[in-house]
């Protein structure tokens, strides 16, 4: 994959939210729904969501800026980019062959068994630097274990869930970096930043393909919201309501259900609805708790004629010693 930084065209210097930016235009104007008939565009898309599922891991990030690891997130080769010739100076700034001064030699390898690897370059033969080079490089040795091949990178994917689709866990529909689109069951206990491994739906590598990381993310609502597992709403119901009681429709993530007023209810009144919340692991479900609160008519002069001369004598700031 190409430089990361430039896929995005950032700076090396871009902040996460920079970084955030530059992905999401790129991503809406390449999304294959919108390039179905560009194989480039879709490419384009999965090397962009790639460079942005490193740049935006501050580890990943980090290690490829130290030049640990290349920009398809595998750890660099020793002696650069396999040869002999480019030094022993790894891939990190300073770092020497003997790892003096608290540097790791050879990028940062820290488990790297240097005999094995002098073997591998010089032969078994050979006491150190100072033997002879003419034996070449020598195939894996009988009993020796070679290291398993390496899985493709993984691809980060976020996907925007409705509120509503998050409390009653609606299958959400996805496009994958390689134009395909599955329908994703959201798990139990789901919420803003829960995360979803597909497996195999990454790049493609020597070891099979690496996972796609789904990460959720709750949209908020215009009048629920959450709180733990319950979702919480204010009701507005007007004084009549509110004195002489009433069957009123409320909302719920479920869709509007017959909700009873008691007579005589005041504003701040919870009524509680079972079972319309979030789903929690386990399988059962939060309640939706509802705030009643009384709305006065914008014109109040019929009201006023009405009441007349009545007051209401009760002291409903009594608990607050005033």
């Amino acid at each position: 994959m190409s430089d990361p930084y430039t896929l995005l065209g950032v700076s090396r210097s871009a902040s996460e939210a920079d970084i955030k930016s530059a992905y999401r235009k790129l991503a809406k104007e390449l999304h294959p729904d919108r390039n179905k008939d560009n194989p480039q565009a879709a490419e384009k898309f999965s090397q962009v969501t790639q460079a942005y599922d490193l740049l935006s891991d501050k580890d990943k990030r980090g290690q490829f800026d130290r030049g640990e690891i290349d920009a398809d997130g595998n750890p660099r080769m020793p002696f650069g980019n396999g040869g002999f010739g480019g030094g022993f100076g790894g891939g990190r700034p300073g770092g020497g062959f003997g790892g003096g001064g608290g540097q790791q030699g050879f990028g940062g390898a820290e488990d790297l068994d240097l005999s094995d690897l002098f073997e591998g370059l010089f032969g078994r033969g050979n006491s150190g630097m100072g033997g002879g080079m003419g034996g070449g490089g020598r195939g894996p040795q009988p009993g020796r274990r070679q290291p398993p091949p390496q899985k493709g990178a993984d691809i980060r994917y976020r996907l925007a869930v409705a509120f509503t689709d998050a409390a009653t866990r609606a299958k959400q529909r996805i496009t994958l970096a390689d134009g395909k689109t599955i329908d994703l069951a959201l798990p139990e206990g789901v919420e803003d930043g829960t995360t979803m491994r597909l497996k195999g739906k990454g790049q493609a590598g020597p070891g099979g393909n690496g996972d796609g990381i789904v990460v959720v993310e709750v949209q908020p609502h215009h009048f629920f919201r959450r709180d733990g597992d319950d979702v919480r709403l204010d009701l507005p119901i007007t004084l009549d309501e509110a004195v002489l009681g009433a069957k009123v429709k409320a909302p719920t993530v479920d869709g509007p259900v017959m909700l009873t007023v008691a007579p005589g209810s005041s504003s701040g009144k919870v009524l509680r609805l079972k079972g319309k919340g979030f789903s929690k692991k386990g399988g059962t479900r939060g309640d939706q708790l509802v705030t009643l609160e009384i709305h006065l008519p914008e014109d109040v002069a019929d009201l006023a004629e009405r009441l007349g001369d009545w007051r209401d004598t009760s002291n409903p700031r009594s608990g607050m010693g005033v």
